[in-house]
């Protein structure tokens, strides 16, 4: 039977078996019940035969750059970030590759991002969000504390060499100004369990047309309630975590899902978040 499983350390509690199960189930494809695997970071330069056992795998932290050196291949996306999250064994032959970029874009499919975009933070996942947009054209901001001016330079001059002709520009989160077609959230701001925080000040809301806010838990936070409050559209981190998982299903096997079922599960995800929250 063909199995399937998300390795990282620690992994405690983890949405992905239900998202993976129900994809399987909606897919028709037969798999196990998908598995969680702890490796610990030592463990990880001889962990490629615990990879082989599996036809997939998804990689969470801190294992996404460690485990590229187990890998035969890497897609595009993977080379692209230095980060790999999905991982495909094709009779011993594993090719890794980033889906969250995938997760990331098809949650603001119908979002402005090729207009007037602020990305705040410039971590893994900021790093990610501000380059995909540079990628489709935004004019991009990248919104950072001040101890985070040099990391955000660093990343300004690496969208410029990946995307030459990017517009990009550095701006203290603190004092940001301006109005923006879209702001994405890449910082845990607003996180389970601090979810009276909200990243930004309500004038920089109100000159906002749309949001992006990558944390999950809550599904709501105080920035996408503020938005949607003044009439806004702001979509939430669980749409990127189904996503980006959807992307591994179309990789492994050739998966295929309508976008009613992937609500669906979206749905299904924020339910589960709210149950586990009121424990």
């Amino acid at each position: 039977m063909n199995k399937f499983a998300l390795t990282g350390h620690p992994l405690g509690h983890s949405m992905s078996p239900l998202i993976h199960d129900r994809l399987f189930s909606l897919s028709g494809f037969e798999a196990e019940p998908y598995q969680l695997v702890d490796i610990t970071p030592e463990d990880i330069p001889s962990s490629r035969s615990v990879f082989e056992e599996f036809l997939g795998m998804n990689v969470t932290i801190p294992h996404k750059q460690a485990v590229i050196p187990l890998m035969d291949e890497l897609g595009d996306s993977a080379k692209r970030y230095g980060s790999v999250n999905c991982i495909k064994n094709d009779g011993g032959h594993l090719t890794g590759y980033n889906t969250d970029c995938d997760g990331f874009l098809r949650s603001v499919e119908l979002l402005p991002i090729t207009g007037n975009v602020v990305v705040l933070g410039c971590g893994g996942v900021g790093r990610m969000m501000a380059i995909e947009t540079a990628l489709h054209g935004g004019t991009l901001t990248l919104a950072v504390l001040p101890q985070d001016v040099k990391k955000a330079q660093i990343l300004m001059a690496e969208i410029m060499e990946k995307c030459s002709g990017a517009s990009v520009k550095i701006a203290d989160i603190s004092t940001l100004d301006g109005s923006f077609d879209l702001l994405v959230n890449a910082t845990p701001v607003g996180m389970f369990p601090k979810t009276d925080a909200c990243a930004v000040s309500d004038k920089v809301i109100e000159n906002c047309l749309c949001f992006f806010d990558a944390v999950y838990n809550p599904t709501e936070t105080l920035l996408m309630k503020k938005a949607r409050t003044l009439g806004k559209t702001a979509v939430g981190g669980a749409s990127m975590l189904v996503y980006q998982a959807v992307r591994a299903h179309e990789i492994w096997y050739g998966g295929s899902f309508s976008a009613e079922d992937v609500s669906e599960i979206i749905l299904e995800v924020e339910n589960e978040v709210n149950k586990m929250n009121k424990i």
